[in-house]
């Protein structure tokens, strides 16, 4: 009888430990069981013909050739692992997860310092972009991310953001007026489109094809990239090149797994990094002019905002700047619009 009770036993905590959800940071995974291997898995929700899953191709490359069978690297596109970024960013700070690469608007959640590359019409044109975010400001924020237990690498791109709906061409804020737009989980990004009088609101992106498919919004506001790679030219009729906001993505790491690294391996990690915000750039860049020719041709209506235009956009965006100035920090503001000048 005792012999029987105790192979009982034994096969609950077989079975139990069969079962247990596999982690990052198990030791199975991880090289403390005698192994040399880790695995850094990155999850994102972009597709397989996006730049960020392209580039990631070459990081992935990288680290495995170069980490001398130390880094195996395991990639998940289309939101195969998380629904959202804000959720793939948790799981990254958690350890359930090693890496991400999420829209940096996700990431005010976590710093809300981050928000100020939420503001509309900040940048006007890539060079004062990344002039922010490889210069003293991008890096002061990606290092504040530690106190979050995140590691953040570098910051990448998803393009210039712009508008598209079912009623008509955008020329002015009053086109905008009644309109159910989508926007992401950012608080200054759905109050910049209520300020141009738009019914903004946040909502899933894995789920948002449909909600445009079946009317429960009218409008959007997306990179060119997303919206070809998205067919949402299928549900939306009028694109109008807006650059409202500049979506920068970044890649996120937990910050003990990285920590955890030898040297070398660290060094690794950064220069793939670096790498790939290279890469990655020219082809997001190169892809949005290739994108929207294919756009036009499955009949979306595009239009552009003229320089008089914008400006009357920004003007109905004040609201906002003086709203968030406090929270986001008046130096944070001065400091991204300034560092764009010299």
């Amino acid at each position: 009888m005792k012999k029987t009770v105790t192979v009982f036993l034994v096969a609950i905590l077989v079975l139990t430990a069969c079962g247990r959800p596999s982690s990052g940071n198990d030791e199975a995974n991880n090289g403390d069981d005698g192994s040399d291997k880790k695995t850094l898995r990155i999850t994102y929700l972009v597709s397989e013909e996006q730049s960020t899953h392209l580039a990631a191709e070459d990081f992935k490359e990288k680290i495995e050739n170069e980490s001398d069978g130390q880094l195996e690297v395991e990639l998940y596109p289309n939101g195969s692992l998380y629904d959202s970024d804000r959720e793939a960013i948790e799981a990254v700070q958690l350890g359930n997860i090693e890496m991400t690469i999420p829209a940096v608007a996700a990431l005010s959640s976590f710093n809300k310092k981050m928000m100020v590359f939420d503001l509309p019409f900040l940048f006007d044109d890539y060079e004062d972009v990344y002039s922010v975010l490889d210069g003293e400001l991008g890096q002061e924020l990606l290092s504040d991310l530690e106190e979050k237990d995140l590691k953040g690498l570098v910051f990448a791109a998803n393009g210039f953001r712009h508008m598209t709906n079912n009623e008509g061409p955008v020329e002015s804020p009053d086109d905008l007026k009644g309109l159910k737009l989508r926007t992401m989980e950012s608080e200054v990004q759905t109050d910049s489109f209520k300020a141009f009088g738009a019914n903004a609101s946040p909502f899933a992106f894995g789920e948002l094809y449909t909600a445009l498919q079946q009317g429960t919004y009218d409008a959007m506001e997306q990179p060119i990239s997303l919206i070809y790679t998205n067919k949402f030219y299928e549900v939306q009729k009028y694109l109008t090149l807006s650059k409202h906001f500049y979506a920068p993505t970044a890649l996120i790491m937990n910050n003990d797994f990285y920590n955890n690294l030898s040297d070398d391996l660290q060094d690794l990690v950064m220069e793939a990094s670096k790498e790939y915000r290279s890469e990655q750039r020219e082809l997001a860049e190169n892809q949005d002019k290739k994108w929207l020719e294919e756009i036009k041709k499955e009949g979306m209506k595009v239009n552009k905002l003229t320089d008089e235009q914008r400006e009357e956009f920004k003007k109905a965006s004040e609201s906002v700047y003086d709203k968030y100035e406090d929270e986001i920090g008046t130096d944070v503001i001065k400091r991204a619009q300034e560092a764009q000048e010299d």
